[in-house]
């Protein structure tokens, strides 16, 4: 933590001052740093203050008392500037990551991203530090009932959720055996916490200690009993069952599978019977010992519950050895009862999975069919289409490889494509008696008679099974009547979970969550999770990792009176804009969005870090891309767009392409069909933002700038401000620099005639910063950088103050001031990574890079370089790539390496010309046409001069224009002409004393 001040809350209240601590005696002392502490940096209200120290009873001179104790603790701290009064309140002036609970909360949301992206290891070592700030019970020698009310169980919610989440990396790197110890303790700590029992159950069974397995459910199912009068979960029952069936999937991991290799087959389905004569031929047909030229294509066909998936996924793992580059699933939902995913939407992930940057997926279905027959040539890959509806459903996803071939199931014969595409159809039967009875799970008259009653179909078993349970099969069938087995499980529903049962059908997308079925319900989430539990016991829903969604057959059924649908649709409809709205609240706060409406009351998922926002978000996307389109095409038309406005800053972040489009269309004709200016404009720059993110400058101002009439013919200065804003930035890359000035200097002044927030200010202070920078005019830079830079610090943004410190460093350097440039960047690149945000570490790498170059340690520069592309790996800007090339290529010329910087400089030449970043572009023809030169090679070194000088000339790129006349000159004098050099020597020079620019000496 360094030598600032440190607090500690997660324990006793501690106080570190230069490494030593300090006591705080007085327990209202205590409380009032305590409440000071949780809001690190924030003001608390003075009438806040009061209740954490005195509840209902305060003194008569409230005020004058806390004054009292502020200023004493300002003595104890030794630093008065450390508590800062405000107007209404009292501010800690210190960052979040000098208190031990913020960092704790920071800590594990790096720990869950490390685990998104598929490193257990580092989530461990993570979850690990986190769990080490602890050093006892939250705020433990505090005297506050309302801190302990409020804030206590908050922060200890926090530690059991990171503790599951640690035993869960620590369960995938096969660290049973060592977990156990730590499980016992956490059962006996907390034993109504059922995760953990659970885990400790997979623990033991993986560790070969089945009975202790078994032996741990009995005891929790007894604490839950005694306790609480319930029974334990559906997790814990599901792992009970999986323990005594020695279900595969609770087996410990094994080694890990190949990063670069997708696997996205669902789990073998457990219990699978019969088939053997299929499988063996299907597998003959899919995966032949002599492979031609054509792709084999199989369509498994049959009627609905007849086993389709189940024998393609079983069948698809037995061959997975015989695809060593991997296996693609996609389920096709062609007979589902929301929309089908289109072709681009399916497309756009396999891409994804095959390594293809989102950035370079194009949108045209046809360019990503393309590109995706491209890429699977030359490999062995497995491709499963599951519930296709017809041939033109699935031929944009057909590969051209022989060595890939294609397993699709469907309802349907799908007779094109067997006579255009050459599939080979093989029909599905009902499993044979034996088989239904091996499902079943008994034998005799009753159950043959079951199993005839249920047509031999694996689903209607499945449910039939379920019910009967270990009871008398003859009583079941006798029951039966003239019912099936699924209407019978639903006669057996209590009416709260029939019910809820039909207005499910009001949900459009693939899946959804107990806080989905709440809403849609209107009842509770816990009484909702319950009967979800009830309806997946029944096999009438499909349970899987805390999600549900209907099997085929049942869902038809699903739906309930249309009235009591349609409200259960609205109700649920707004759960996804609160839910959206909530996390757009945590990601990205400060991104302008449409006003809050009528604020319905909605049951909101438990979600308190930006990590599981963005989490929620990814689990949600089909679904909330499905609930737009469900909006626009029935209504309420008001949802299409918030929604679709709310989730513009997740799919900027992720980079969701196709989403992106889809959503901001539909939002955009409802928008426009129903005459709603506001969410027109919000549409128009929701597609304005994603065309500028494409490089479609063109679009991109197209629709900016009706968003901008909107918003002026509605009176709404602020948020016309803001596309403003957004238009000057698109303008900028584009290379349109008056245009840009206009723009955002116009921002400026309707943000303040607006009364707009100052933190608003910092985007367009940057972006004029970022202009003067380009134009050469480097005092004004620094003047409005700096004062970018004020404005965050004061308000805590920081994104923008490591924004603006980066590129205060990079006008330092121009100005021939290294070391004060590397000041600034040192402290951006610090700040980058304790927010763990890797898109500004890589940009801080690249800046510090180009100034060790500047220096001459070009080795230094070149490694430094190498680390910023490992930070742009998953996630990078290509503008910013770029010019990490160009200083890898500029290193490796001061190395002497002249063909690897020759190639460098080519890559990123190409980069910059296909991203339209003329800056970028500028700077890679400037130093290619060095390495041409150095390499003899002068007339190539010319024609690359002539264009650059060119391009900044037109763009008025002022600095690298005098670059580049440097170079020309350099370039002439190689040629013998001394008179051509010296005239571009004279202009670089002019250029040079007019905007203060100092290039390092030659």
């Amino acid at each position: 933590m360094g030598s600032g001040p440190s607090f500690g809350l997660l324990g006793p209240l501690e106080v570190r001052l230069d490494g030593r601590g300090v006591p705080v005696r007085a327990g209202k002392h205590r409380a009032l740093l305590a409440a000071l502490s949780l809001r690190a940096g924030r003001v608390v209200a003075v009438n806040e203050l009061v209740a954490f120290l005195w509840g209902d009873d305060p003194p008569a001179r409230t005020r004058g008392t806390l004054q009292t104790y502020v200023m004493r603790l300002r003595q104890l701290l030794g630093d008065p500037s450390l508590i800062r009064t405000t107007s209404d309140g009292y501010r800690l002036v210190v960052t979040p990551e000098q208190v031990d609970a913020h960092r704790f909360t920071t800590t594990a949301g790096l720990a869950r991203q490390a685990a998104r992206q598929g490193d257990p290891a580092r989530a461990a070592d993570l979850y690990a530090e986190a769990l080490d700030l602890w050093r006892g019970p939250a705020l433990a020698d505090v005297p506050s009932e309302a801190l302990r009310h409020e804030e206590v169980p908050r922060l200890t919610e926090r530690l059991m959720v990171v503790h599951e989440e640690r035993n869960d990396v620590e369960l995938a790197l096969g660290n049973h055996e060592r977990l156990v110890p730590v499980l016992r303790g956490l059962t006996t700590d907390h034993p109504l916490r059922e995760r953990f029992w659970a885990q400790l159950m997979v623990a033991l069974y993986r560790g070969s200690r089945q009975a202790e397995a078994l032996e741990a459910f009995r005891r929790v199912d007894r604490v839950l009993a005694d306790q609480l009068g319930v029974e334990p979960g559906a997790e814990l029952r599901r792992v009970h069952q999986a323990i005594l069936v020695g279900d595969p999937a609770l087996a410990a991991p094994a080694e890990p599978a190949d990063p670069d290799v997708p696997d996205q087959l669902p789990p073998d389905v457990p219990g699978f019977v019969g088939r053997a004569e299929v499988v063996d031929r299907v597998a003959r047909l899919v995966a032949p010992d002599e492979t031609g030229t054509a792709v084999p294509i199989v369509v498994l066909t049959g009627v609905p519950g007849v086993g389709k998936t189940a024998l393609a996924v079983r069948l698809a793992h037995r061959l997975r050895h015989r695809f060593p580059d991997g296996r693609l699933y996609a389920d096709l939902r062609g007979h589902a009862c929301g929309p089908p995913p289109a072709a681009v939407d399916v497309l756009t992930r396999f891409l994804r999975a095959l390594g293809v940057p989102p950035e370079q997926i194009p949108v045209d279905p046809d360019e990503q069919s393309s590109l995706f027959r491209s890429l699977l040539a030359g490999r062995r890959m497995l491709l499963v289409l599951d519930n296709a509806a017809a041939p033109d459903q699935v031929r944009p996803l057909l590969p051209g490889a022989a060595g890939c071939p294609v397993l699709i199931t469907s309802r349907d014969d799908l007779r094109g494509l067997i006579a255009v595409d050459g599939a080979r159809r093989v029909a599905v039967d009902v499993l044979a008696k034996d088989e239904a009875l091996a499902l079943l799970r008994r034998t005799g008259p009753a159950a043959e008679e079951l199993a005839e009653r249920c047509g031999y179909l694996p689903s209607t078993l499945a449910i039939a099974a379920a019910a009967v349970g270990d009871g008398p099969v003859a009583r079941y069938v006798e029951r039966l009547g003239d019912r099936g087995p699924a209407e019978l499980a639903h006669a057996d529903l209590p009416p709260a979970a029939r019910r809820l049962f039909r207005l499910l059908g009001a949900v459009p997308g693939p899946d959804f969550t107990a806080e989905a079925a709440a809403n849609a319900g209107d009842l509770s989430v816990g009484a909702a999770g319950a009967l979800l539990a009830r309806l997946a016991a029944a096999r009438l829903l499909r349970a899987h990792g805390g999600r549900y969604s209907f099997h085929d057959e049942p869902a038809r059924s699903a739906a309930g009176p249309a009235e009591d649908v349609a409200q259960a649709r609205i109700r649920l409809l707004r759960f996804y804009v609160g839910a959206v709205d909530q996390c757009a609240e945590l990601l990205y706060p400060d991104l302008m969005r449409l006003p809050a409406t009528d604020g319905t009351a909605v049951r909101l998922p438990r979600i308190e870090t930006a990590a599981r926002a963005r989490a929620w978000l990814d689990a949600e996307r089909a679904n909330l891309t499905a609930a737009i389109r469900s909006a626009a095409e029935h209504g309420p038309a008001e949802v299409s767009w918030r929604l679709a406005d709310g989730l513009r800053g997740y799919l900027w972040i992720g980079k969701h392409v196709t989403e992106w489009l889809t959503t901001a269309r539909y939002g955009l004709d409802a928008a426009h069909e129903q005459r709603d200016r506001a969410g027109e404009a919000a549409m128009r720059q929701n597609l304005g933002t994603l065309h500028w993110r494409l490089g479609d400058f063109d679009t991109s101002v197209a629709h900016y700038t009706r968003a901008v009439e909107l918003h002026r013919a509605s009176g709404d200065l602020a948020s016309e401000a803001g596309v403003r804003g957004a238009l000057g930035l698109v303008r900028l890359d584009a290379g349109d620099l008056a245009g840009a000035r206009d723009d955002l200097e116009t921002c400026l002044a309707l943000h303040r005639e607006s009364g707009g927030s100052r933190p608003g200010e910092t985007g367009v202070l940057t972006g004029l910063g970022i202009l003067a920078i380009d134009t050469g005019e480097l005092a004004e830079a620094e003047e409005l950088l700096g004062e970018a830079l004020a404005v965050s610090t004061a308000q805590g943004v920081r994104a923008g103050e490591i924004t603006a410190r980066v590129l205060l460093g990079m006008t330092a350097q121009l100005l021939g001031e290294p070391r004060r440039a590397l000041t600034q960047l040192a402290e951006a690149l610090r700040l980058s990574r304790e927010s763990g945000f890797r898109a500004s570490t890589a940009r801080a790498l690249e800046a510090i890079a180009s100034v060790r170059l500047d220096l001459g340690e070009h080795s230094t520069a070149l490694a430094l370089a190498e680390q910023a592309l490992v930070e742009l790996k998953d996630d990078g800007d290509q503008r910013v790539t770029t010019n990490v090339l160009v200083v890898m290529a500029s290193a490796n010329r001061g190395r002497n390496d002249l063909r690897t910087a020759d190639e460098q400089f080519q890559q990123a030449l190409t980069k910059a010309r296909r991203i339209g970043f003329r800056f970028g572009e500028a700077k890679a023809l400037v130093g290619l046409a060095a390495v041409r030169r150095l390499r003899g090679e002068p007339a190539e070194a010319k024609a690359l001069c002539d264009q650059a000088v060119a391009l900044t000339a037109w763009q008025g790129l002022r600095i690298i224009e005098g670059m580049a006349r440097a170079e020309l000159a350099a370039v002439h004098l190689a040629m013998g002409n001394h008179t051509a050099a010296a005239e571009e020597a004279e202009r670089a020079n002019a250029i040079r004393t007019r905007t203060g620019h100092r290039p390092p000496p030659a």
